[in-house]
């Protein structure tokens, strides 16, 4: 609000000739003035007009002005009104105490001193505008909250970008475009004007342009500055907002591309408005180098898993392999799922497993664990052998890591196979068109005490082994029970050709939150 404001006032009167006379006060000091000569004519001169104040007579010829007093503050869109009650015949006491109690926010009787009406009428213009813009700033405050949680929110850029645009124009009311340059190098503006936030075309260097324009330069550090409607649209020639902008730009890392965020500044009124937009420039700022950072952090864990696993599909002869490593969606956490097979001449060395937890820590622990797995195998140890000393490892240099592991020894020429497990998800062995799991036994790795449960059975010709994580399996709202006779019932129909009949299984249970490892190995047909 400037030093010098303009109001509107209505004034209600019968009477032409004190319509005139307070009119011309008001009109003198600044205000712009509409006249109403009854209540009916109120409304309708509300509906045509935004009003700031209405000064009421309380002798009208309809209706009694303490009543259309009340009427006035007893709806939401005029709630806010305030009013000054005049009256040369409702004097006493009672009166102004009825008008003030029913809602008035001021109560004058004739004769009224020119100066006193005007002090009157601004006092209680000014504590309206206060009470407007203290309301105004907590729905602000409100939805910069809901902004802020959602932002942090944010799993993709273009979920950020989305809800950053959407939430600067529900804060401010004005059409809001948001700038942001993830580490993928495509430049995302989303427009927020109502409606469903749209994508638009960038021009190239809008970044550094945009810390130009706010004085940003290549600094660190936030700074808001306003853009007139002719520097906009030389910028941005199809720019939704038509008139002038408030910018604001923020970078918290020297090398990094800062990001901003405009709105029409109509919308920001006053420096707590630009405050509250330099807030939102941060909050935007911190949850996109946040999500910056678990990117990186999820292609490291991501790139290092798919590198140790096998390079091609086993080859052992009378048997047929199929693998699957399924990462979880790309923004969720990398875990430490793994499998390996190793022929190691007079058999074979089928492991899977799973490190707890889900981060590059967990991806490089069950490396070394891996590692390990390889060198232990080629030292010949037996596989319940290799799992008390991979416990070993585990406790030695990881003490606060677990992880789960199913090792199983095969003699591909008799099909015989001797199953360790060591708290993982059990072996699925088909049979006939029949699915039958193993036992489950053992602690989990990671255990001062170590106990692996184990079995031997022979796989016959035709016969089939499916291992899995649990990744494929653990669903929030369905007990694992019921997933595992889910997987039973689907693997139970092999398909001829096991790349297919993989595909089917990861398919069946559709994207997961989780990592998912999977073998499937068959006894060929004699």
């Amino acid at each position: 609000m400037n030093d010098s404001p303009s109001y509107t006032t209505l004034v209600v009167d019968d009477n032409d000739t004190k319509r005139y006379i307070i009119g011309s006060w008001l009109r003198r000091a600044g205000h712009t003035v509409v006249e109403a000569a009854s209540a009916a004519q109120v409304w309708v001169r509300l509906a045509e007009h935004e009003v700031d104040l209405v000064v009421l007579d309380i002798q009208l010829p309809d209706v009694n002005g303490m009543e259309v007093c009340e009427q006035i503050k007893g709806s939401p869109a005029t709630a806010s009104l305030p009013v000054i009650h005049i009256s040369a015949t409702a004097v006493d006491v009672a009166d102004r105490t009825d008008g003030l109690q029913r809602g008035a926010d001021a109560y004058m009787t004739d004769p009224i001193d020119p100066g006193e009406f005007i002090a009157t009428a601004e006092a209680v213009l000014r504590y309206y505008q206060a009470r407007r813009r203290a309301e105004r700033m907590a729905d602000r405050m409100a939805a910069f909250t809901r902004t802020s949680l959602a932002v942090n929110a944010a799993e993709t850029f273009d979920a950020l970008a989305v809800i950053a645009a959407r939430g600067a124009f529900e804060i401010f009311g004005e059409p809001a475009t948001v700038f942001l340059l993830p580490p993928d190098g495509r430049m995302r503006r989303t427009v927020a004007s109502g409606g469903v936030p749209r994508s638009l075309p960038c021009p190239a260097g809008m970044p550094g342009r945009l810390a130009e324009l706010t004085g940003l330069g290549e600094d660190t550090g936030t700074r808001v500055a306003p853009v007139s409607a002719r520097q906009w649209g030389e910028l941005l020639p199809d720019a939704v907002v038509e008139d002038d902008v408030l910018l604001v730009t923020s970078r918290i890392k020297p090398d990094r591309p800062p990001i901003g965020v405009a709105i029409g500044a109509r919308g920001a009124a006053d420096e707590d408005d630009a405050n509250l937009l330099r807030q939102l420039g941060q909050t935007l700022v911190l949850a996109m180098e946040a999500l910056r950072s678990y990117t990186v952090e999820h292609l490291i864990s991501l790139t290092l898993q798919r590198s140790l696993l096998p390079a091609s599909r086993p080859v052992v002869p009378g048997w047929t392999f199929a693998v699957r490593y399924e990462p979880a969606s790309d923004q969720a956490e990398v875990g430490g799922d793994f499998y390996e097979v190793i022929d190691r001449g007079d058999d074979v060395l089928i492991a899977i497993g799973d490190v707890q937890g889900h981060s590059l820590h967990a991806a490089t622990v069950m490396a070394e664990l891996r590692h390990a797995l390889r060198a232990f195998a080629e030292e010949g140890h037996d596989a319940v052998a290799i799992l008390e000393l991979l416990n070993d490892v585990l406790q030695r240099y990881h003490d606060d890591q677990t992880a789960t592991m199913c090792l199983m020894t095969l003699d591909p020429r008799t099909g015989a196979l001797r199953v360790a497990n060591a708290g993982h998800p059990p072996p699925l062995h088909i049979a006939g068109g029949r699915g039958e799991y193993g036992g489950r036994g053992g602690l989990l790795l990671g255990f001062p005490v170590s106990h692996v449960g184990t079995e031997e059975l022979t796989v016959p010709p035709g016969g089939a082994v499916v291992l899995i994580t649990d990744g494929l399996i653990e669903e929030r709202g369905v007990s694992l029970g019921d997933n595992l006779d889910r997987l039973r019932t689907v693997a139970a129909e092999m398909d001829d050709d096991l790349e297919k009949f993989s595909d089917r299984i990861i398919a069946e249970f559709g994207p997961r939150a989780d990592d998912v490892a999977l073998i499937v190995m068959r006894r060929d047909l004699d």
